[in-house]
């Protein structure tokens, strides 16, 4: 096993390399889809064997970064459906008759799911089988079908990508016939990237080809807005009323995430902040101020017994008082966290402007994301 690891040696003038995607992938149909909704689905499938604890801590480090990325984008002045799914594959711990491939989660847009989900995965031994996995998510994600998603497989490692009884040439075809586009991202030297068939799988998937130290710490830049960003974070998390059987668990959750992201760094827990301040973080299943956006018939029908016990009493025009209590001050409190965010972000472009730093596992899906985006005809919201 090859010791190195990347969500994140080399000179870093060939610490990034990546193939820009053909501007033949996207058509004139596709971007001018009448389509109301463009969806835009990640895969992101990790290599998760005895060497990639790199990889892991970075794709923790970045998880939210990525998620801020997505939620720039625009279609039609429209927010696009935001979808994220979650493989592990090399493990020694899955089964070898499933090719040592685990998907994590399917498409979702339950956010705090990805993120426990991925602080769950451990590392171990491994042989990583990379045509399988891609294999595995083509067939068994539910991709959509519109002319205006964008859909988008992000494999990391450091192994061959030969590996196994399933062709990732076959594997990777597949996904262009349903217009999933793979890119690569190999955790190591870029030659050895190539020699292992990473760049070529990257080709053959019109998506990029990256090499990246995932050994690297990730780089915090502290600003003057960090502390007022994580104050506002806290009264957000009031701002919830949670409902159903599992409505306190996913409530207890948001709690956990937010300690997950702060355990990595101030800087992850201030960038998860932001992702909950944008729309594309709804709670509609366990959180009745969103569910009442939605589905405002529903609090005729909601069990009063699965809420706090502060509001198990109220009648539905009682309840509906505090939800439009709690949704005013989301609404004030989630603009107060975009308006430091904007602030925040150009303090870290204006220190950032005169450094070179290395690509890491976030970076990597960022910039090919962006580059995608206009591709496909998305707007990119400054």
């Amino acid at each position: 096993m090859k010791t190195v690891v990347t969500f994140l040696v080399l000179v870093v003038a060939t610490t990034l390399f990546f193939n820009s995607p053909k501007t033949s992938v996207i058509t004139d149909d596709e971007i001018n889809s009448p389509a109301e909704t463009a969806k835009v689905q990640v895969a992101i499938l990790l290599d998760a064997s005895n060497s990639m604890d790199g990889l892991i801590n970075q794709a923790k480090s970045r998880l939210w970064n990525i998620v801020n990325t997505l939620t720039s984008l625009k279609f039609n002045g429209k927010t696009p459906q935001i979808e994220i799914a979650l493989y592990m594959y090399g493990n020694d711990g899955l089964p070898a008759l499933e090719n040592y491939i685990r998907q994590i989660t399917p498409f979702t847009s339950n956010l705090d799911l990805i993120s426990e989900k991925l602080f769950a995965i451990t590392t171990n031994g491994g042989s990583e089988y990379c045509g399988a996995v891609i294999d595995d998510a083509v067939k068994n994600l539910d991709w959509g079908d519109g002319n205006s998603d964008m859909k988008l497989i992000y494999i990391a490692g450091n192994e061959e990508f030969t590996q196994g009884n399933v062709s990732y040439k076959e594997s990777i075809s597949a996904a262009l016939k349903n217009s999933i586009y793979v890119n690569t991202i190999h955790c190591g030297d870029y030659h050895e990237g190539v020699s292992g068939y990473w760049k070529d799988a990257a080709d053959r998937g019109q998506g990029k080809y990256f090499c990246i130290n995932s050994d690297a710490q990730i780089a915090y830049i502290a600003t003057p807005y960090d502390d007022a960003i994580s104050e506002y974070n806290l009264k957000l998390n009031e701002t919830y009323i949670y409902y159903g059987q599992q409505g306190q668990s996913n409530y207890a959750n948001q709690s956990v995430q937010d300690n997950n992201a702060q355990s990595i760094s101030k800087e992850n827990s201030v960038n998860r902040a932001v992702s909950k301040s944008k729309s594309v973080y709804n709670n509609y299943d366990w959180d009745l101020v969103d569910r009442a956006k939605d589905d405002p018939e529903y609090l005729k029908k909601v069990d009063n017994k699965t809420l706090p016990e502060e509001y198990q009493n109220l009648n539905a025009t009682e309840l509906q008082k505090e939800i439009d209590k709690k949704a005013q001050e989301r609404a004030e409190i989630n603009s107060q966290i975009t308006d430091l965010s904007k602030k925040r972000q150009k303090f870290i472009d204006e220190k950032m402007k005169d450094e070179t730093t290395e690509d890491d596992f976030g970076k990597a899906i960022e910039l090919s994301i962006i580059e995608f985006a206009q591709l496909k005809g998305f707007e990119i919201e400054k």
